[in-house]
């Protein structure tokens, strides 16, 4: 086990290096530059594309536009919104959340371009159905020679989509409340194989299915955990400002820990993607299957994904670690159970309850709409006559995730998160006048 976590640790530095970041902001930034900010000025259009105002029910593709922003959202809100998080703060200071914050920030203008081409760009599989997503943005629009990035896309997407991060925390914190002092590869294995089981019911019945839960899941989770939130900062209102001085001046701080300011950017930058996925190529596949005739109409509902993710709910742990002050001596305490000591310090065993909810909501729906990802990476690969046995093999994962280290889990997820931006990033800066060709012609015609 060690020489798996000596190899995992060395694989997520070797990945997300400096040069990894600088494709990932620098890139949002030309995005944002590029656009003139042009995303960023509907988000009161992306509502009401949410809310349903301009669905078609007649072109191609299969969920409606809140389905698939609700499938995005499943995956990329997950556990790394609460134990991510933890992780980060623990690793690199109040200042990681920051970079968090400008991951999202430049996230908006990736998504829009990367979920635009998404629909833009889709293709057939062998079976003949319509599907979006990096592979296929690069093999429809980009010269034969640029074809070896969509198959290192869906490589590193077999293992980045996995569930074991997720089957890993939800099982720690089942251990820690209803199995504590037992042995951790006997909790480990009994929570695996029930949520294996729950995972397995739902996946077998279909994208449909999954979209479905999503869409009403979500809603509900968000609700529950601002509220925690905000009766958290309710009884710290006097140290809410040092706190958010503290995110930014640690965020520029020579001497901060994870290897000073450059080691703060990089462990809040690479927590940012591993919550919002901007770049990552994750949430083209969701906005991909979207009923739509107009790339841009999705692009723009894409935007709302890391506002809701990062800027809202990561934004809620962090606050509530910081305030709880744990977070300095975690001694134990690594990922989700620092997030959970946290609240069971602030709220008692309401918060610690509360808090195991809304974990379950969010490991479920990733775990669920992971395996759609991961799914279409090995169709993609191997033929899509075939992706049905990679149905075995993810809920195999829930079972394997749950029962190893954190660490090993973590990095290895990260590191395929990182390999999966290269190619998402390469063709969207190829492909961006494409987007904004068609974007000056859709807003024409909104304005």
């Amino acid at each position: 086990m060690k020489q798996l976590e000596r190899f995992a640790q060395s694989f997520v530095d070797v990945v997300w290096g400096l040069p990894l970041v600088c494709l990932l902001i620098g890139g949002g930034l030309f995005f944002l530059v590029f656009s003139r900010a042009l995303p960023y000025r509907y988000f009161g259009h992306a509502v009401g594309i949410m809310l349903g105002r301009y669905d078609t029910p007649n072109a191609p593709g299969e969920l409606t536009h809140f389905q698939a922003l609700a499938a995005a959202l499943a995956n990329t809100m997950g556990l790394g919104n609460i134990a991510g998080v933890a992780l980060a703060i623990v690793a690199g200071g109040p200042g990681a959340v920051f970079w968090m914050w400008v991951s999202a920030v430049v996230g908006i203008a990736t998504k829009f371009f990367t979920c635009s081409l998404g629909v833009m760009f889709r293709g057939r599989d062998s079976l003949g159905q319509l599907q979006g997503g990096p592979m296929y943005v690069i093999r429809e629009a980009l010269p034969s020679a640029f074809y070896p990035l969509a198959i290192l896309f869906c490589i590193a997407g077999l293992v980045g989509t996995l569930p074991m991060f997720q089957a890993n925390q939800l099982s720690a914190l089942i251990a820690d409340t209803l199995f504590s002092g037992a042995p951790p590869l006997w909790a480990g294995a009994v929570t695996g194989v029930g949520l294996a089981a729950v995972v397995a019911s739902v996946i077998f019945g279909g994208l449909q299915r999954v979209a479905k839960v999503a869409q009403a899941a979500l809603p509900l989770m968000v609700v529950i955990y601002v509220l925690m939130t905000l009766w958290v900062l309710a009884n710290h209102l006097p140290q809410i400002p040092a706190v958010l001085v503290s995110i930014v001046v640690e965020a520029f701080n020579p001497q901060a820990i994870a290897g000073g300011f450059m080691g703060v950017m990089l462990v809040g930058i690479s927590r940012g993607a591993f919550s919002n996925e901007a770049g990552v190529g994750t949430e083209v596949m969701a906005h991909g299957a979207a009923r739509t005739n107009e790339p841009i109409r999705e692009g723009v509902l894409a935007t709302l994904g890391p506002v809701f993710d990062t800027l809202l709910i990561c934004t809620c742990t962090a606050l509530v670690i910081l305030l709880a002050g744990d977070w300095r001596t975690p001694g134990e305490l690594s990922g989700i159970t620092l997030t959970a000591n946290a609240f069971r310090s602030e709220m008692g065993v309401i918060g610690q309850m509360a808090l195991g909810f809304v974990a379950l909501i969010l490991s479920t729906t990733t775990m669920f709409t992971g395996w759609y990802y991961g799914a279409k990476c090995f169709g993609f690969l191997f033929g899509a006559q075939w992706q049905h046995w990679f149905r075995w093999f993810f809920v195999a994962a829930v079972v394997f995730g749950a029962t190893v280290s954190i660490d090993v889990v973590f990095n290895l997820i990260s590191a395929s998160y990182g390999l999966m931006a290269i190619p998402t990033m390469l063709s969207t800066l190829l492909l961006a006048p494409k987007v904004m060709a068609a974007a000056r012609s859709y807003f024409a015609t909104i304005d």
